[in-house]
């Protein structure tokens, strides 16, 4: 009892430094955040008074806050499914390159480290200018019509958002795969090979099922970094045009340092926080669904 008291006392001492910085730069904004979602707060200081629930009940009549977030949806819709394939095939290519392997996966991985303004910058001056950027060169050199207005039309907007975000945040999915490629042991490929089974059917038995877990964490992932996008839209549109690209984050910090309305602006947030809550605990129960099956 003694010794377990001591240890005890000794283990708080050393988890006390991290207790504080978490209670103070997560516990506290978090109840602080909420205590200003109830009221009528504004980015000059003033105001300040209680009224309850009316920040939410205004937001959810709010076409802004529906349109914001259906961009945010239809954004993970379309970025989701590209990137964890895109990913999955690279890191196929990738494992079974021989020649400058290092090479290839640096190429795929370098973009990833790179700022989320160099890479909205850089789209929005040397990929999409309409006329003389990347994008229209390459189409006149196929021979179609160049002059699409990749960032200024709302056909082409989201789409060209989307492809941005590809081509910066594949490589960390491409790294997850191939860890994951490298761990699977050699010997199910030979036996299989053994028993006649061909570079398909040895992918589709052995590959795909031994990479399903991690499938389900960069698909979690994925998801997630999807639903928070803000820097990359704010940079090369600014949600525009016609706020056909503007996520619910802009909206957010439009509310709450255009729009000076803080209370209202932290509401927003937490109605937001929500549905990502609500997300991460439904594909937690999807990926434990799929294992217990799996497992019988």
């Amino acid at each position: 009892m003694t010794v377990r008291r001591h240890w005890s006392e000794h283990g708080l001492v050393f988890v006390a430094p991290f207790l504080l910085f978490y209670g103070l730069f997560l516990v506290w904004p978090l109840l602080s955040g909420i205590g200003m979602s109830l009221s009528s707060d504004n980015i000059a200081g003033t105001g300040g008074e209680f009224v309850g629930f009316d920040n939410y009940a205004e937001a959810l009549q709010d076409p802004n806050v529906w349109s914001s977030l259906w961009n945010t949806v239809w954004f993970t819709v379309l970025s989701t499914v590209p990137l964890v394939v895109t990913g999955l095939v690279l890191a196929l290519l990738s494992h079974h390159l021989r020649i400058v392997q290092w090479l290839w996966r640096l190429s795929w991985f370098a973009p990833f480290l790179l700022p989320s303004g160099v890479v909205g910058l850089l789209f929005l001056w040397v990929i999409f200018p309409s006329d003389f950027g990347f994008a229209d060169q390459a189409l006149a050199a196929v021979g179609l019509n160049p002059g699409i207005g990749w960032l200024t039309d709302e056909r082409y907007a989201m789409l060209s958002i989307v492809l941005t975000t590809v081509w910066w945040t594949v490589g960390f999915n491409f790294l997850l795969y191939l860890a994951a490629l490298q761990a699977i042991p050699q010997h199910l490929y030979e036996a299989a090979e053994l028993d006649g089974a061909g570079a398909w059917h040895r992918l589709r038995h052995i590959t795909l099922p031994l990479l399903s877990r991690t499938t389900g964490v960069v698909v979690v992932l994925q998801v997630l970094a999807s639903l928070k996008i803000f820097d990359q839209v704010y940079i090369m549109t600014g949600g525009g045009p016609d706020d056909s690209t503007r996520p619910i984050l802009q909206y957010v910090y439009q509310a709450g340092f255009t729009g000076y309305r803080i209370g209202y602006a932290s509401a927003v947030s937490y109605i937001f926080f929500a549905l990502i809550l609500i997300v991460s605990l439904v594909q937690l129960r999807l990926s434990r669904r799929t294992r217990e099956e799996n497992a019988r």
